[in-house]
């Protein structure tokens, strides 16, 4: 026996949500890893935050709008911040570790080439 059409719609909008979810965390991943990256003061990463949520915001109206003419439901919400939850728990844990070691693996050969070239303008060897 066959769902009915407007299960079947409400299925898919849960699983988008879920996958929204997943996507806003991967894309936060990517602020944290530029923010290893580029250091800056707490001023700019709030208002990177504050980018961040209103982009978040946007995407959910979004995927409301197009899915759902725009109503809210309750579980759209819940299954967004489950897909973000298990996200971080799973998979950002694990993979953020690796990216922090490469930020700092990159970190260490700028500091390098730096003092090495410093070191070739005084006409010493390198450290």
């Amino acid at each position: 026996m066959p769902l009915s059409l407007y299960i079947q719609a409400e299925v898919r909008l849960a699983a988008l949500s879920f996958l929204l979810g997943l996507i806003l965390m991967i894309s936060y991943d990517f602020l944290r890893l530029f923010r290893l990256l580029v250091r800056h003061g707490a001023w700019w990463t709030g208002l990177e935050d504050f980018g961040y949520w209103i982009c978040c915001a946007f995407m959910t109206f979004t995927l409301l709008l197009e899915e759902n003419s725009g109503v809210v439901r309750g579980y759209v919400i819940l299954c967004i911040f489950f897909g973000m939850f298990l996200y971080d728990r799973i998979v950002s844990r694990n993979v953020f570790g690796l990216l922090k070691n490469a930020g700092r693996w990159i970190t260490i050969k700028k500091r390098n080439r730096r003092r090495k070239k410093e070191a070739g303008k005084r006409g010493r060897k390198p450290e």
